[in-house]
């Protein structure tokens, strides 16, 4: 692979990455009080703001088991059971600098994060590819579920929100911005 090419599939793996985190970030900051605090019909004693800290969470078992093996720092856990949004917001932002940093080492290391004795599951190939879309599509699946709960409960989520979960071009500039760059010139027709 040319190291043009190299460079913008590194690109492309890492802008995906940060795209998906700021969609869980951008939802996680527009749950009202009522939903954040409200229980999951039918497992009472689960909390939306327990299936929201279980991202973070998740993010950090993930890290203990493949990065810290190879070097990595693991951002600390949240309580699930406390956790403020502003605090599981500071959490996703970290967790998600460290798993850029994880898919960052697969791709420095031939597209493949290193087997790591921790790692005793064996359910999820080690290539970059299936580790980002693992990742993404468990972070979708519980957006999902925070959506529909929103729903059962009567606190449908303003449309502005479930939309923007998937208006990832304007998490890219929202991205950029919040890291200081210049958004990505579009591509395609012009009008």
């Amino acid at each position: 692979m040319s190291s043009g090419a190299g460079d913008a599939l590194r690109s492309s793996v890492l802008g995906a990455w940060a795209t998906s985190n700021r969609t869980t970030i951008a939802l996680v900051e527009a749950l009202p009080d009522a939903v954040w605090t409200a229980a999951i019909p039918g497992s009472p004693w689960r909390t939306v703001r327990m299936l929201a800290g279980h991202l973070h969470n998740s993010r950090c078992m993930w890290l203990k088991t493949l990065g810290r093996p190879l070097g990595l720092k693991v951002p600390p856990s949240v309580d699930r059971r406390r956790v403020t949004p502003a605090r599981l917001v500071r959490a996703l932002k970290e967790s998600g600098r460290a798993m850029a940093e994880l898919l960052a080492l697969g791709l420095d290391r031939g597209g493949r994060i290193p087997p790591t004795p921790a790692y005793r599951w064996r359910n999820l190939p080690l290539d970059v590819g299936h580790v980002l879309a693992y990742f993404v599509a468990h972070e979708g699946h519980h957006r999902g579920q925070i959506v529909l709960v929103a729903r059962q409960l009567g606190k449908r989520l303003p449309a502005e929100v479930t939309s923007g979960l998937w208006q990832w071009t304007r998490r890219v500039k929202e991205e950029a911005r919040e890291a200081g760059r210049p958004p990505r010139p579009r591509r395609g027709r012009r009008r």
